[in-house]
């Protein structure tokens, strides 16, 4: 799934995303370090992938969306 960066701390390297109908997801330390990158910018696509439904909803892989 496709989303956007909007928030990013380098110091916990956690951040949110909005994905394209506007709803903001969190994600953890974990996931940012999944997908192996070293900063993010907000306005970024980034790929994410999810688990989980509604307010359990969980960003597990935060990576740089690539063409």
């Amino acid at each position: 799934m496709q989303a956007t960066s909007y928030t990013y701390d380098p110091e916990t390297r956690s951040g949110s995303v909005l994905l394209d109908d506007g709803t903001p997801v969190v994600f953890d330390t974990a996931a940012f370090d999944a997908g192996g990158l070293r900063l993010l910018r907000p306005g970024q696509r980034v790929r994410i992938e999810l688990t989980g439904e509604g307010e359990g909803r969980r960003i597990t892989l935060v990576t740089l969306q690539t063409f």
